[in-house]
């Protein structure tokens, strides 16, 4: 399976309680973290939930 890689690039500080959790399930709990994950719509659609706070890195 595909792998796809998470950045960090922003603060969670002022995020909605449900925007934290889904960087927490991601494993993202810090800025400029990398997490790499299955690329599946499960995670793709976490990614789409906080999009204004990480990056897909290739």
């Amino acid at each position: 399976m595909a792998k796809i890689r998470i950045k960090q690039t922003r603060s969670r500080i002022g995020s909605p309680i449900d925007q934290k959790r889904t960087l927490d399930a991601l494993g993202l709990r810090k800025t400029n973290r990398i997490v790499e994950h299955d690329d599946t719509p499960t995670i793709r659609g976490m990614i789409t939930k906080v999009q204004h706070l990480v990056t897909i890195v290739e």
